[in-house]
């Protein structure tokens, strides 16, 4: 696994340490190492998007624009993509992609590189942190997901993505907003501000009233921690939000086996579930795991 991750370059190397990383180094460094040969052109329809990323949507003025401009000067930098089952998974270059099909392109230009499933999320996270402006409600479930996934402590966390801990911890918070007050987040109809101020609180409905009367009123973040403060509002106990460490370990080891055995592994009330299609994909499970039948 180290000799394969060298082999990927040093871009990769400090993308994967703990050390904070401009997202453009990476990819540059991915593209200066690749030659010519590297760059494969590959049908966009067999292209899927990053199972791990975040951004449900994309500004749709901007990518017209951008489909113009492959129209006019076709693709200036190959996307980055894996191999998977069916065809290719984005690892970056989600937009180009998505402009290249407006622009009625039925091929694009890619470099295929190898990622586990952790490496896949925080990439897409990296791409849009610091290229893209994720709503906070999907910047938070993306922090969340990757902190499950690796183990990390929200300090790990913040000191690798370039964050503060404050920042983090606020942006989780979020994440315990009743679902219509998410809605609105996501709707730029209530600020990060705003949302930061109600997730502090207790009370489901007051968060919920409290969010409808910020959009009626257009209260500023101002009025609204006022109003908080002179209702006297309860508010929640401080605590550091903790990851259920059986789930988050479960997570870790089913990413694990499937990485080993090369299937979907489910852990769950004490049993390993491993799926096979047919008898000669059990007998070449029970290979990997070095496991032999005599007489079979």
């Amino acid at each position: 696994m180290e000799t394969k991750r060298k082999a990927l370059g040093k871009g990769l190397e400090q993308l994967f340490s703990n050390e904070v990383i401009n997202f453009e180094n990476f990819e540059k460094d991915i593209v200066n190492t690749s030659s010519k040969n590297d760059i494969l052109e590959i049908d966009l329809k067999d292209i899927r998007s990053n199972p791990y990323q975040p951004r449900k949507t994309f500004n749709e003025e901007t990518l017209q624009e951008l489909a113009a401009s492959i129209k006019e000067h076709g693709i200036i930098e190959p996307i980055i993509v894996k191999k998977s089952i069916k065809g290719y998974e984005l690892v970056a270059g989600e937009r180009r992609t998505k402009a290249a099909k407006i622009a009625g392109l039925e091929k694009i230009p890619a470099i295929v590189k190898d990622f586990n499933d952790q490496e896949m999320m925080e990439i897409a996270l990296l791409e849009n942190i610091q290229r893209e402006d994720l709503n906070p409600i999907e910047e938070a479930n993306a922090y969340q997901k990757i902190i499950e996934l690796s183990g990390m402590t929200q300090e790990e966390f913040a000191k690798k993505f370039g964050k503060s801990r404050s920042h983090v911890t606020n942006m989780l918070g979020l994440l315990s907003l009743p679902e219509s007050v998410k809605e609105l987040v996501e709707k730029k109809e209530i600020s990060m501000g705003h949302a930061r101020a109600l997730s502090k609180l207790e009370d489901d409905n007051k968060i919920k009233e409290l969010a409808n009367k910020v959009v009626k009123n257009h209260m500023s973040v101002r009025d609204l921690e006022k109003e908080i403060s002179l209702e006297e509002i309860p508010k929640k106990q401080h605590q550091d939000r903790m990851v259920d460490k059986t789930s988050m370990r479960s997570t870790i080891y089913e990413r694990l086996m499937r990485e080993k055995v090369g299937t979907k592994v489910k852990i769950k009330k004490q049993k390993i579930e491993i799926p096979f299609d047919s008898e000669k994909d059990l007998e070449r499970i029970l290979e990997i795991l070095g496991i032999r039948v005599e007489g079979a």
